[in-house]
C-alpha cells in the first residue's frame, strides 16, 4: 500500500528524516511511534503531498483515497449527520446529479447509489457520531452550535464515515473522553482498510494496530504486532547492537595495540599492515542514544491527615441556576486512588472543582480536613501561563526571598536545567508545558492531586514517568483520562459520572469497556442499586479498613527498604571474603566480617517473615 523509499526532509539544518525506507502491506493497520518532535506529522504531511521531500520518494497504488482529519473544525449550520453525510463526496455528488437525471443515466446513478450503500449511509454516520459521544439531539443541531473540541470530533466522524482507503489519524484520541476513546479502540480494529495512525495511547497501539512503525533518529522501522511487543522486540534488538558494538570495539583496540607495538619491527611489520587494512574495513556501529526521560517530581505530603479527607452528604453542585449534580454521599480517604469515568459534559470536571474547593455547593454539606491542601492541574491551564514568563519566573514566584541558586535547584528537578530555566513559556512544547504546569501545582507537597487529562501532550515515555510519579505519590489521587492504560496503573477505584450524580462503578476497565460498548452507558445501570443503608454501613467499613492499613503499608514500605540494604550489604560481604583471600591476608578482620554476615542474615531473615505478616495484616483488611 505506502512505500517509502529513501525518503529525506529536512527542518532548517536539522535533519528529521535521513534516507528513510520502509513498505506498508495493504490492509495493515499501524501505529507510528517516536519521541516528540522526531518528525510524524511531517511524514504525514509528506505522504499526503503537503510537503516536497529533498530525496527520496512517497508511492502509492494509483486511485488510492487518502483520508485525514480536517485541520480546522467544521462549522456552519449544517447538522452534525449532513456534515459527516457530505464527507463521501462521491455519494453526495451522484445524489445532486440525481435529481436532474434522467433515463440510462438516471438508472447508473441508482445503481451506483446501491452499490456504495448511499441508502444507509445516514445510519452508518449516526452510528458512528454515536460511538462519539453525540446523541440523537446533538445530531441534529447545527455545527456552529458546538465547541471547537466537539467539532473536531465532528471532523473525526467525518473522516471514518468516508472510510478512504489509507486513513492518516494524528492523535486521534486528543478531543475525545474516555468513552469515545474505547469506542475509536473497537472502530479502528475492525477498519477495513489501511490505517497509519499517530498515538501515544499505549492501549490503542495494543488493542487496534498490527504493526508499529518507528522513527528514530531520522529512520524507519517496522514491527509486528502491538506496543507492548514492539516494546520487547526494540530492548532486545538494542541489547544485541550493544553487544555487537562492544564486541567490535574490543577488535578495533587489540588490532591497534598490535599495530602500534610492532609497526616498527621488520618481521611484524607486512602482519602490522595487513592489520591495519582489516582496521579501515571494520564498519562503524551506530551510537545508541537513549534519550533521557525526565521524571515527574510530585512531593509527597509531609505529614497524613486522619480520615477522612473530604466528606460529602447530599450535596449538589452546578453553576448560577443550574444543577449539574445532585445528591452525592461520598467519602475520600487520605490514599484513595479514584479514576472518575463518564462522558464529557456529565459532571467530571464539575466534581474535581468541587472537591479541589473551586466551586462551592449548591446545597448539603462538605466536610474538609482543617489542613488539606489541594492539588490541582487541568488542560486548560496550559492557555493561563504567559508566554513571555519563564520557568524560573514561574517557580520563583513560588520562592520569594530565596536565592537563585536554589530556584533554579529546583527548576531543575521539574526538568528545567541550565539555560532550558529562562526559554519562554511560548517556546515550550506541549510537554513542558504540562510538565511545569504539574510541578508548580503540586509544589508544596499537596495531600491530594486532581488530575483532569494529565496525559495530553506526553509521550508514550513520559506517560510512563508519570504513572511511577503517581504511584510513588502518598496522598490521595482523583484523575480523569481518557489514557486507559494511566487508569489501570494508577486507580484502584472507579467512580462513574452522570445523570446528575457520581456513584462506584462495580467492575474493572475491561467491565467498562464492554458497558461502553454495550450502547447503554447509564449510571443509574452501572451498578444495581441497593439498600441506602447498606451502602451507607459499608462505606463506614471500608473507611476504617483503609484507615487501619495507612500505618500497616508505610511499615511494609520502610521494611521493604530495610530488606534492601541487607541484602546490599550481605552482597558487599560476600564480593569482600570471595575465593578466601581475607582469611589470608588478615584473619582478625575477615572473622569480624563472616560475623557481621551473619548477623545481616539473621536480621534479613526476620525482616522477611515481619514483611509477611504485615502483607497479610493488609490482605486481611482488603486494601493490599
Amino acid at each position: 500500500m505506502l512505500h517509502v523509499n529513501e525518503l529525506t526532509y529536512r527542518i532548517g539544518d536539522r535533519l528529521i528524516l535521513d534516507k528513510a525506507s520502509v513498505a506498508l502491506p495493504t490492509g495493515s493497520r499501524v501505529g507510528l511511534v517516536g519521541r516528540n518532535g522526531a518528525g510524524k506529522t511531517t511524514l504525514f504531511k509528506l505522504v499526503q503531498g503537503e510537503l516536497a521531500s529533498e530525496g527520496g520518494s512517497v508511492a502509492l497504488p494509483r486511485g488510492v483515497r487518502i483520508g485525514a482529519v480536517a485541520q480546522e473544525a467544521p462549522g456552519g449550520p449544517e447538522s452534525l449527520v449532513e456534515v459527516v453525510l457530505a464527507a463521501d463526496v462521491e455519494r453526495a455528488a451522484l445524489i445532486a446529479e440525481a435529481e436532474g437525471a434522467e433515463g440510462m443515466r438516471r438508472a447508473e446513478i441508482e445503481t451506483r447509489l446501491v452499490d456504495i450503500g448511499a441508502h444507509a449511509a445516514p445510519a452508518r454516520a449516526a452510528t458512528i457520531l454515536h460511538g462519539l459521544g453525540f446523541d440523537a439531539d446533538a445530531q441534529a443541531r447545527p455545527c456552529s452550535s458546538f465547541s471547537g473540541g466537539w467539532r473536531m470530533r465532528v471532523a473525526l466522524a467525518a473522516v471514518l464515515f468516508a472510510e478512504p482507503d489509507l486513513l492518516l489519524l494524528d492523535e486521534p484520541t486528543n478531543y475525545l473522553d474516555l468513552e469515545g476513546t474505547l469506542w475509536l479502540y473497537d472502530y479502528l480494529a475492525r477498519y477495513p482498510h489501511s490505517v497509519l495512525v499517530i498515538s501515544h495511547d499505549r492501549d490503542l497501539l495494543d488493542t487496534s494496530v498490527d504493526h508499529i512503525l518507528h522513527l528514530d533518529r531520522g529512520k524507519l522501522s517496522v514491527y509486528r504486532g502491538g506496543y507492548t511487543s514492539f516494546a520487547k522486540q526494540l530492548t532486545e534488538k538494542r541489547r544485541l547492537e550493544a553487544k555487537f558494538a562492544a564486541k567490535q570495539e574490543a577488535e578495533r583496540k587489540h588490532i591497534q595495540a598490535f599495530v602500534d607495538r610492532f609497526r616498527a619491527t621488520a618481521s611484524k611489520a607486512r602482519q602490522a599492515q595487513s592489520r591495519l587494512k582489516r582496521l579501515a574495513k571494520l564498519e562503524p556501529t551506530a551510537t545508541l542514544v537513549d534519550e533521557e526521560t525526565l521524571p515527574f517530581i510530585l512531593p509527597s505530603p509531609e505529614r497524613q491527615l486522619s480520615p477522612p479527607l473530604v466528606a460529602l452528604e447530599r450535596v449538589a453542585a452546578g453553576y448560577g441556576d443550574r444543577t449539574i449534580l445532585k445528591r452525592l454521599d461520598l467519602t475520600i480517604l487520605p490514599d484513595d486512588r479514584i479514576a472518575l469515568l463518564g462522558s464529557n459534559g456529565n459532571g467530571k470536571s464539575t466534581f474535581c472543582k468541587l472537591i479541589g474547593g473551586r466551586l462551592d455547593p449548591q446545597g448539603g454539606e462538605i466536610r474538609r480536613s482543617s489542613k488539606l491542601d489541594v492539588a490541582y492541574f487541568a488542560q486548560h491551564q496550559l492557555d493561563e501561563l504567559s508566554d513571555a514568563s519563564t520557568p524560573f519566573a514561574a517557580v520563583g514566584a513560588r520562592m520569594p526571598g530565596q536565592p537563585e541558586a536554589k530556584i533554579r535547584a529546583r527548576c531543575a528537578r521539574f526538568g528545567f536545567a541550565g539555560p532550558k530555566s529562562d526559554t519562554p513559556v511560548g517556546n515550550l512544547s506541549g510537554g513542558e508545558k504540562a510538565r511545569l504546569l504539574m510541578g508548580l501545582a503540586a509544589f508544596n507537597s499537596p495531600h491530594m492531586l486532581i488530575l483532569d487529562e494529565p496525559t495530553n501532550h506526553l509521550d508514550i515515555d513520559s506517560r510512563t514517568a508519570l504513572v511511577e510519579a503517581i504511584n510513588g505519590y502518598e496522598g490521595a489521587v482523583i484523575i480523569v483520562s481518557h489514557d486507559r492504560f494511566l487508569i489501570e496503573a494508577c486507580a484502584d477505584r472507579l467512580w462513574i459520572v452522570g445523570d446528575g450524580a457520581v456513584k462506584p462503578f462495580d467492575g474493572d476497565m475491561d467491565d467498562y469497556r464492554r458497558f461502553v460498548l454495550s450502547g447503554d452507558a447509564s449510571p443509574a445501570k452501572a451498578k444495581p442499586e441497593e439498600d441506602k443503608a447498606d451502602k451507607a454501613e459499608e462505606r463506614r467499613l471500608a473507611a476504617e479498613r483503609r484507615h487501619l492499613a495507612v500505618p500497616l503499608k508505610k511499615k511494609l514500605h520502610n521494611l521493604e527498604i530495610r530488606i534492601d540494604k541487607l541484602g546490599t550489604a550481605i552482597k558487599k560481604i560476600d564480593g569482600a571474603m570471595a575465593g578466601g583471600r581475607a582469611f589470608a591476608e588478615n584473619r582478625a578482620k575477615a572473622e569480624g566480617l563472616a560475623k557481621m554476615r551473619a548477623d545481616a542474615a539473621v536480621a534479613l531473615s526476620g525482616a522477611e517473615e515481619e514483611w509477611l505478616a504485615v502483607s497479610g495484616e493488609i490482605e486481611a483488611l482488603g486494601a493490599a
